[in-house]
This record gives C-alpha cells, sequence and structure tokens, in this order.
C-alpha cells in the first residue's frame, strides 16, 4: 500500500511542473514532508479545457456512498481491480487526477521491528502519483471531494520493503492519463511498476511514524545498521 508521501516543492514549482497558467485560486500549498491519509492532498484535474490544480482529501468517498465513514478504508485501489471494483470504477473511467509528490514512505518488516524507508527520484525531483477522484455529497448539502492513489506490484528497488507501490507514471504517459478520451486498455498499460534504475530508497527516522510529526527531520538519512 502506499499510507504517507511528501512533497517538498514550492507553489511556484507545482505551477510550472503541470503548465498550469493563470490560476484563480490562492495558493494553498505549503511544503508537506509527512502527508497522511484522511489529510487534504494537492491534486491536478483536467476540466475538459485546461489543467486545474486543487486539494482533494485523501480516502475515497464515492459519490453513491451512503456515508463518508468508510474513506479511511479507501486510500488505495490496485490497478489490477481499479476497472471492476464498484467504488472505482466509474472514477477510473472519468476522474483520474494527478497526486504530485517527491517521495513516499514505506515500512520495511525486519525481525520485530518495521523500519521507515523514503523512496522517490534519484535526482529528487517532483512526479505525479495516478489517482482517482470523486465529490460525494452528505445529506445537508456539503460536499466532499476526495482521492485514492493507485497501487501496484513492486519493481527491484522495492521488492525487498514491500509488495506494493504506488503507480508512478512517466512524465510522458501524464497527459493521457488525465485525457477524458483513454481507453480502460490504455490506461491500465500506464499503471505498471516505476523504473526501478530513477528511483532510490533511504532509511529514515521513525519520527514518520507519527503523523503530528511533519517536518525536514523526517526525510533526513539514518545511517542504516
Amino acid at each position: 500500500m502506499c499510507g504517507r508521501f511528501t512533497l517538498t516543492a514550492s507553489w511556484e514549482e507545482l505551477l510550472d511542473y503541470y503548465m498550469i497558467g493563470e490560476q484563480t485560486q490562492p495558493a494553498f500549498h505549503i511544503p508537506q514532508y509527512n502527508i497522511a491519509p484522511t489529510q487534504m492532498v494537492a491534486a491536478v484535474i483536467h476540466d475538459g479545457q485546461r489543467r486545474r490544480i486543487g486539494q482533494l482529501r485523501w480516502g475515497l468517498v464515492p459519490s453513491w456512498a451512503k456515508d463518508s465513514s468508510g474513506a479511511a478504508r479507501m486510500i488505495n485501489a490496485r490497478s489490477e481491480t481499479v476497472d471492476v471494483k464498484p467504488a472505482y470504477k466509474l472514477p477510473f473511467q472519468r476522474k483520474r487526477c494527478l497526486i504530485p509528490a517527491d517521495s513516499f514512505y514505506e515500512w520495511k518488516q525486519q525481525d520485530k521491528q518495521k523500519l521507515p524507508y523514503r523512496i522517490g527520484k534519484k535526482d529528487h525531483s517532483l512526479f505525479s502519483i495516478a489517482g482517482l477522484y470523486d465529490i460525494w455529497t452528505a445529506p445537508d448539502g456539503s460536499k466532499i471531494s476526495s482521492c485514492t492513489v493507485i497501487t501496484t506490484s513492486p519493481n527491484a528497488l522495492m521488492e525487498s520493503i514491500h509488495d506494493r507501490m504506488p503507480v508512478i507514471l512517466q512524465r510522458e504517459h501524464e497527459e493521457r492519463w488525465l485525457d477524458r478520451s483513454a481507453s480502460a486498455e490504455e490506461l491500465k498499460l500506464l499503471c505498471t511498476p516505476y523504473t526501478h534504475e530513477d528511483l532510490q530508497a533511504v532509511r529514515v527516522s521513525t519520527a514518520v511514524n507519527a503523523v503530528r510529526n511533519n517536518s525536514p527531520a523526517c526525510i533526513q538519512p539514518l545511517a542504516e545498521e
């Protein structure tokens, strides 16, 4: 699964990377070092005319749900079944998004310990995680716009750490992921493990275990024992 990630880029870097021009929404992003489920995350969608960046709550609430109580269990969607599972089928067809990140955390089981690792590109650059979103309307008329992260099988780097990893899209595939005319077959082909040669895994402090910790200390490399 993917249960924590980081986005330490600046607002300006986000707008530049995603080629988002005039933005009516004021800047909402500040560097985040320990993003966790149920929090608001940055996301990019295409409204049919242009790309837009905004915030979604991490943990999908399907539009047809009776209530929002199941959101915490829907932080990830498996790429293998994303086109058939009721909660994800329609968003996969119509409501796909890019979730900006520059690393994600995963915990490796070693003896009786779970050791956190930060996984990201070797050049520390931004990347896009494939995501889905939906909008749920509560009985009182209020709305929750939420998202989920799509996961896939691990690449050679991740195999020794965990049995799943987020779908990191190749830069040239980001536009296709947002394209409303893309077929399910095309989209499924994009949901493959990212090239392991371009990634690195660095052990970090167990400070990331606590959601309240959200500082540069979370991403500092820790010497392997």
